[in-house]
């Protein structure tokens, strides 16, 4: 592949994997050159509207993780959303042409078809189907964003104990501030 460069890569669209969506929803497509200042200011304001009830977040490839950071901003920021997520393989089609043309002019090209993981987040302001596959319920009222700032010993970090702001996304020894 050294002799060939990448001249074009496209996605096969395909629908939403939530049916019955409302028209109108929100749907924010996330790209591995995204910025999250950028998507979280556009579906900020597009939530805190009146009539917006649903955002759906999409992502593949390298932007899997950038979607899952966005959606986790949000819940945050605005809590008590229900959360949807799905999670299925996507096909991008990759086009590649040879750096050296062939002697009679021709530029040899290459297409390659690559399955790339992608997910789908739906978050809701209304209450969504429990029993649904990848169903979340909303954070509780007092969760992370009220927590005291405590520190926290985590094990492990460069062979020592470290202190860290305390989080229930780690499972750790809560001690007071400055104490070892």
């Amino acid at each position: 592949m050294e002799n060939f460069r990448k001249v074009k890569t496209s996605e096969q669209d395909s629908p939403l994997p939530f049916p019955d969506l409302p028209p109108g929803v929100v749907e924010m497509k996330v790209k591995e050159g995204s910025k999250i200042r950028n998507l979280m200011g556009f579906a900020m304001a597009r939530m805190e509207l009146k009539g917006t009830r649903q955002i759906v977040f999409s992502g593949c490839g390298r932007a899997v993780t950038k979607t899952i950071t966005c959606v986790e901003i949000m819940k945050r920021k605005l809590g008590g959303l229900h959360q949807v997520t799905k999670v299925h393989y996507k096909t991008l089609l990759e086009v590649w042409e040879n750096k050296d043309p062939q002697p009679d002019g021709q530029v040899e090209k290459l297409t390659v078809h690559k399955n790339v993981p992608s997910i789908c987040i739906l978050l809701s302001k209304d209450p969504l189907d429990p029993n649904e596959m990848g169903y979340q319920p909303p954070e509780p009222r007092d969760g992370i964003g009220s927590l005291p700032r405590e520190t926290c010993k985590l094990k492990g970090m460069r062979g020592q104990g470290s202190d860290r702001v305390c989080s229930r996304v780690w499972q750790c020894v809560v001690t007071e501030a400055g104490k070892g």
